[in-house]
């Protein structure tokens, strides 16, 4: 991959974009930042450009705009920027927990002279303090004509060690409704059943424990998220009420099995 400085507009300056743009910085691209919330002097400690106005934001002249919104915000957000002010043909890249919603939200949109390529970074904050090696970066060249530009915006992960992972946005999806959508609905069901650690923890039950506590870090505008914008978690869901109810049968005929025994 080529590489060369960028400059990125970052939609939605949260806590997830605040952490990606640290190792941007780092490798010398320069960051203009939009969002709803003032971060301007958040931003001045960067040493980057905060931008209240979207339409200046627009006008910028950014290589990349980086969509950092959440799932559920993203489409009234992609709708209501300016696009008539973009001054010239524009990378637009999304790092959201779903693939195929952004992917059809931003081809329905934007100019047919922007590309588009969807991203999910496998990690955040708490897992990639210490770095990113060894971390993975799913993507898709949606719609890409620029390959300079968009090599070079992977090549942000690419040079900090990350698995570089090419798939369809329906690939991830599907993956991605089995593992983490399946995970986060765990989480939140044990933190509906308010488990605890107890003295006699076994490692499986910390696992669980651990598992609830991050499923409860999360907001819950990012589980449904996960579960409205991603068709196949309405599958998985389904699953796990199945598995549920058959396990459920079965120790109710064993226990009524070993009542006759005992009779």
């Amino acid at each position: 991959m080529s590489s060369l400085p960028l400059k990125i507009g970052i939609i939605g300056f949260g806590p997830f974009a605040q952490f990606l743009v640290k190792t941007m910085i780092k490798q010398g691209h320069s960051i203009r930042a939009n969002s709803r919330s003032d971060y301007t002097d958040l931003c001045n400690q960067l040493g980057i450009s905060f931008f209240s106005d979207t339409t200046a934001f627009i006008e910028s002249e950014n290589d990349v705009i980086l969509l950092c919104t959440s799932i559920l915000s993203l489409s009234k957000v992609i709708k209501s920027l300016p696009l008539d002010c973009l001054k010239q043909p524009t990378l637009f890249v999304d790092v959201l927990s779903v693939k195929e919603h952004p992917r059809d939200l931003m081809l329905q949109v934007l100019p047919r002279d922007s590309d588009v390529l969807c991203t999910h970074p496998m990690f955040g904050p708490e897992s990639g303090r210490d770095g990113w090696k060894d971390l993975s970066l799913m993507y898709d060249k949606v719609r890409v004509t620029n390959e300079a530009t968009c090599s070079s915006f992977l090549q942000i992960f690419a040079s900090e060690g990350c698995k570089m992972m090419e798939m369809t946005c329906e690939e991830h999806d599907e993956l991605s409704a089995r593992s983490q959508f399946v995970t986060h609905t765990v989480g939140r069901v044990l933190a509906k059943m308010e488990i605890e650690s107890t003295p006699i923890d076994t490692k499986g039950f910390q696992k669980l424990v651990q598992v609830k506590e991050s499923a409860s870090r999360d907001s819950f505008d990012l589980f449904s998220g996960l579960f409205i914008h991603n068709r196949f978690a309405k599958q998985q869901l389904m699953n796990i009420e199945l598995a549920f109810e058959t396990i459920k049968q079965q120790l109710v005929k064993k226990t009524n099995e070993e009542d006759s025994d005992q009779s």
